[in-house]
């Protein structure tokens, strides 16, 4: 049996204002039952298809998964992005200078990176990585 959670630990778990949550209450974008007492709850799972938007996850796994041992992570802006095949040219400007990382095309768009957002670059070793923040 999936997790009944109100609106308000909905919003915080999407990282999204709690006014939004009740809209698409409203609206019938997001499914929930209502409690005797005319209370939304809604189901976890009915979640799942809005944490790849999710600003600040709340979730276990997901802060796990933003847990990084590296130190060397320099915020910046997205300012070019080419599409080659398998791999991405991912260009962020920091300070003034812009640092180049080649990643896989999947990461981009698991990531949804797009020019003007703002992204970390993760200095390891020989290695840059861009981590969307």
């Amino acid at each position: 049996m999936t997790a009944m959670l109100t609106p308000r630990e909905a919003a915080l778990r999407l990282g999204i204002a709690y006014p939004t949550i009740k809209q698409w209450l409203y609206s019938g974008k997001l499914k929930a039952a209502k409690t005797p007492g005319g209370h939304y709850r809604i189901p976890e799972a009915e979640l799942d298809a809005f944490l790849h938007k999710a600003k600040t996850p709340a979730t276990p796994r997901r802060k796990a998964q933003q847990t990084i041992s590296g130190r060397n992570q320099l915020v910046g802006r997205v300012v070019e992005i080419k599409l080659d095949g398998l791999l991405a040219q991912v260009k962020l400007s920091i300070g003034g200078q812009i640092i180049t990382s080649i990643i896989t095309s999947e990461a981009v768009q698991a990531m949804n990176l797009k020019v003007g957002e703002t992204a970390a670059a993760l200095i390891k070793s020989t290695e840059v990585m861009v981590l969307r923040v």
